[in-house]
């Protein structure tokens, strides 16, 4: 079932902006750490403290600096909007991100902690094109552009897409443009749970460095994120700089000092050292660890479906710890296995091998797998290609490798719960199912795809259960709506199962033809 995300907690804003140095002349920066997404397990560590840090250091290297912290869609925007205003013909504008990032339409996008994606379209929505930020900057006039993307993690948003896409797309930029991703294109790796990211570490130790122009930095910083992991994580980097530029500027030895730098600059230490929290603006609260938000998002299911544009998100309402009757039980006696014309999805149709050994993903997650048959990110994500291309055999058992590796991976139970419940494997799919939400409770993929477990398998009463629990946490859970409304006519009420039905039809005009793949109709 389509995997979707939590609620959206109210998220504090903080764009800290800090007065021009002394020496900063037409060299801007706008540094953004995105950390407390609710949709996550736990709010991320290492984003607010790489962008404190490379703030730090780049309003010691001339720039004038606007950091933000958490930021919402709303400040997102009016971040971005006033770097556009400070821009000016022949200068240097500069955005570093730190938090998730999703590829769609092979565009990248920069992903706030109060966005809604459930369906790629979201994701256009709600996301920020780094093409479309670049293309504004350069419209204005800047000689320099350079984008720092440390948005390459592992994250719940693009596990929901049937589609599959991972990772960071290449960018189309303009001339005189730098972009630099802390990994390969279309690479996750995970987040480390440290206080500094390895891209960050990396990065502030090339930019202290004296005499190197900008693009040698940067080819530094990534021979370097390379060898410390291992050849694990390989940045990727794009130059179509027309002009020579160094971050740090004027004498090889000292560089201008901001005055309202806090605290104040110093002779550039060996390693960073991390800043002083930034001030905040009135009514936002320093970015202290956030709490842990309440349990959260994660994975899609594969099969592609093309989404219909979605209607205006109502805000989710927080997820009560409702219980849940009927849904923990077991599964009656099975039904007689399932024919494969009833599937929709062929399951046992003859996989094409030559075509799956030709996809360029998966040639390259297997390379990874072969160098490290324990790479638990390479075995999840291929798992999730080859459920995405109906060869489910194979995303089965990569996923029970990756559960044989981590198996609390609720992610990856139930990424095999549906897989199993596709294939008609209902037993196997009702295990992974409850064991994911024994894990995390009101995980509403799992409730999601353990309402079609029991839709199939004919325990009307337990996936209408399911199903009241899931759209309880996201009322905009088309699946769940569709799936209740089949549910309710098969438990008798005819009417009440139309009206859910008429409802997700609305909503998404495709889902008839998912369910159907699925082989209920």
């Amino acid at each position: 079932m389509k995997i979707r995300f939590l609620l959206l907690l109210p998220l504090m804003l903080s764009v800290i902006p800090t007065a021009p140095s002394v020496a900063a002349g037409d060299r801007f920066a706008l540094v953004i750490g995105n950390a407390k997404y609710p949709d996550a397990d736990t709010p991320l560590k290492e984003p607010l403290n790489d962008a404190r840090d490379v703030a730090d250091e780049l309003k010691r290297d001339g720039f004038t600096v606007d950091i933000g912290e958490n930021l919402t869609g709303d400040g997102m925007r009016r971040a971005f909007d006033k770097l556009y205003g400070k821009v000016k013909p022949g200068s240097v504008a500069l955005v570093f991100f730190s938090g998730f990032g999703i590829q769609s339409a092979r565009q990248s996008y920069m992903i706030p902690v109060d966005a809604q994606i459930w369906t790629e379209s979201d994701v256009r929505r709600d996301g920020f094109s780094l093409e479309t930020v670049l293309g504004e900057i350069n419209t204005r006039g800047a000689g320099v552009k350079i984008a720092l993307i440390d948005a390459s993690r592992r994250n719940p948003f693009e596990r929901r897409f049937r589609s599959y896409s991972a990772g960071l797309a290449p960018v189309i930029a303009p001339n005189g443009t730098l972009v630099m991703y802390s990994a390969a294109l279309a690479s996750v790796i995970s987040d480390t749970g440290g206080d500094h990211s390895l891209f960050v570490q990396e990065l502030l130790k090339e930019i202290r460095v004296p005499d190197l122009m900008a693009e040698e930095t940067l080819n530094r910083t990534k021979m370097g994120v390379t060898r410390a992991s291992r050849n694990e994580q390989v940045p990727w980097l794009s130059s179509s700089l027309a002009e020579d530029f160094s971050f740090i500027p004027g004498a090889h030895t000292s560089r201008p000092t901001a005055t309202n730098v806090t605290p104040p600059a110093t002779t550039p230490a060996p390693a960073p050292q991390p800043p002083a929290p930034p001030a905040v603006v009135a009514n936002n609260p320093p970015p202290a660890p956030p709490p842990a938000p309440p349990a959260p998002p994660p994975l899609p299911k594969p099969p592609e479906v093309s989404v219909a544009p979605s209607p205006a998100p109502a805000p989710a309402p927080a997820p009560s710890p409702t219980p849940r009757p009927q849904i923990e039980a077991a599964l009656p006696p099975p039904p007689p296995p399932v024919k494969p014309a009833d599937t929709g999805t062929s399951p046992s149709a003859p996989v094409d091998t030559a075509a799956l050994a030709d996809d360029p993903t998966i040639k390259s997650l297997t390379a990874k797998i072969a160098s490290n048959p324990d790479d638990v990110n390479a075995l999840y994500r291929r798992g999730q290609v080859y459920a995405s291309k109906g060869a489910y055999n194979l995303a089965i058992k990569d996923f029970d490798d990756t559960l044989r590796i981590n198996p609390k991976d609720v992610e990856a139970l139930n990424n095999r719960c549906w897989t199993r419940t596709v294939i008609g494997d209902l037993q196997g799919a009702l295990k992974d199912c409850n064991e994911a939400l024994r894990l995390r409770p009101n995980f509403v993929d799992a409730l999601d795809s353990r309402g079609l477990v029991n839709l199939k398998s004919g325990a009307v009463k337990n996936a209408i259960a399911d199903f009241d629990a899931a759209l309880k946490i996201n009322p905009r859970l088309t699946s769940s709506l569709y799936g209740r409304g089949i549910a309710k006519q098969r438990n008798g009420s005819a009417s009440e199962g139309a009206l859910d039905i008429a409802n997700a039809k609305a909503m998404d005009p495709n889902i008839v033809q998912e369910f159907a793949s699925y082989g209920v109709r």
